[in-house]
């Protein structure tokens, strides 16, 4: 089994349920290859531990598709004969014939989605099950997973029918900027920083993507191996997503994918570059790509007042979506004909602002290591967001990278920059000229900050502008 790392939490959580002298129903999601089914092995090893999962929802799986899958997996797992069940009581009743009290038992329903999807009756029966079966075997925790995080909301977090059921919900994100770099070296693999962020620059933190980087090769090497090779796993990764995770609606969410990878967007700004048709349903998509962890909202707010607004600025958070927009998809024909092989990753169009932009992602998603580096704590910050300044009237527009407002009215106006080049007293020039256009009321004081991954200039460090300029490598 490859190296498991992090989920610390969530694994302190699980095991604190399991000596609840209780059984427990556990709902862990979160996006493709996240981790979700990998936690539930991790803090089964040393227990009882009965996988089952559904099949991937392709053209012509049926609900009996499901129940079959299901009983061979449960024959497989204690060597039983062939058998075929028509209805979900009965294949929850086969089980619970094998469940003892002698030890701990973890059963994990992996893509719960796909397992009940097209079985209307099947989350009654489960909960059917759990009421009446599963809630005497006080050594049984059930844990449903799932990468379709709305099916989920829908039928099992939100639904009535499971009210007062559920004893722990773990949501799972990306692995930190700490547990990424520790993932790698586990796996043998070495390099410089800028080697390590080129792989998160297009993996992100997703922990199956960084199992796919070989320790033989360099971070370019890799990449192409997984981006730019006819058989590379990345290369058709953004189509199962979408086939998998929305099947017959996938189209509009990739649309609205496409729309965010260049760059924020607010509904009102989305619904003119779609054409959409004005109605609730955008908000339902957009809320859906949220849940599943590919885009982030960011509300605005007020300066003065500290709270949020109405209008949100909508961002593709997810690296390898945005990789694969911009530099996968507009080079599938030259892939399949294998045109990449000596092609330099530096000469692609765009590509050191395009590790920018992917800087500025893994950055917001690892906020406490940059309050630690700023010396704040959370419980001192009112908002912290991108934020953009629209022209209106005499006031200029502007877009700062990170604001973080603190409750004594202080401003970190955060600018982030990924450079081969050295960095020089140029930065200092373009962030006076965004905090001279920002409407700030009176009273507020200002602290820039320079966050950094490449070289910097002796007279860029010297010169005291700055109120911390940060190196992405100490993070």
């Amino acid at each position: 089994m490859k190296p498991f790392v992090g989920r610390y939490s969530e694994l302190k959580k699980l095991e604190d349920l399991s000596k609840s002298g209780r059984a427990c129903l556990v709902v862990i999601k979160g996006r493709r290859r996240i981790g979700k089914s990998r936690l539930a092995e991790e803090f089964g090893k040393k227990k009882e531990f009965l996988s089952f999962s559904g099949l991937a929802p392709i053209k012509g799986v049926t609900a009996q598709d499901q129940r079959d899958a299901f009983a061979r997996q449960l024959t497989s797992l204690f060597h039983l004969p062939a058998c075929t069940f028509t209805d979900w009581t009965d294949a929850f009743a086969h089980l619970t014939r094998y469940l003892t009290e002698e030890k701990p038992t973890v059963i994990l329903f992996d893509e719960i989605s796909w397992m009940g999807s097209k079985d209307p009756t099947f989350t009654s029966k489960l909960k059917v099950w759990w009421d009446l079966v599963l809630q005497n075997h006080p050594s049984v925790i059930l844990i449903l997973c799932g990468s379709i995080s709305t099916w989920i909301d829908k039928n099992i977090i939100n639904s009535t029918a499971f009210f007062g059921r559920v004893s722990l919900y773990l949501e799972l994100g990306e692995l930190s900027l700490q547990e990424c770099k520790e993932l790698l070296h586990l796996q043998g693999f070495k390099g410089s920083d800028l080697d390590f962020f080129k792989v998160l620059s297009v993996t992100g933190g997703v922990p199956w993507y960084l199992e796919q980087i070989q320790s033989r090769q360099s971070a370019d090497e890799n990449i192409k191996r997984l981006c730019f090779e006819k058989s590379g796993l990345l290369v058709h990764e953004f189509d199962r997503i979408f086939n998998d995770l929305f099947s017959s609606r996938g189209e509009i969410y990739k649309k609205l994918i496409q729309i965010l990878a260049q760059g924020m967007k607010d509904r009102a700004s989305l619904k003119r570059a779609i054409a959409y048709s004005p109605s609730g349903t955008l908000s339902q998509y957009l809320k859906a790509l949220e849940i599943c962890g590919f885009i982030s909202k960011h509300p605005d707010w007020s300066f003065k007042t500290g709270k949020l607004g109405k209008a949100s600025l909508y961002r593709l958070s997810d690296n390898y979506l945005r990789f694969f927009i911009h530099y996968i998809e507009p080079n599938l024909a030259k892939i399949e004909q294998g045109s990449f092989a000596e092609v330099p990753l530096s000469s692609l169009p765009g590509w050191e602002p395009m590790l920018g932009f992917q800087l500025e992602n893994l950055l917001l998603k690892n906020r406490p290591l940059l309050y630690q580096a700023l010396g704040i704590h959370a419980q001192d910050i009112m908002t912290d967001n991108p934020y953009i300044q629209k022209a209106s009237g005499g006031k200029k527009g502007c877009q700062i990278d990170y604001l973080i407002q603190t409750y004594s009215n202080t401003l970190f106006i955060c600018e982030v920059k990924m450079r081969r080049r050295e960095l020089g007293l140029e930065v200092i020039d373009g962030m006076k000229k965004k905090i001279a256009s920002l409407a700030l009321p009176r009273g507020f004081g200002i602290s820039p900050v320079l966050i950094h991954l490449g070289p910097v200039s002796d007279a860029l460090l010297s010169s005291s502008y700055f109120y911390r300029i940060i190196d992405v490598a100490d993070l």
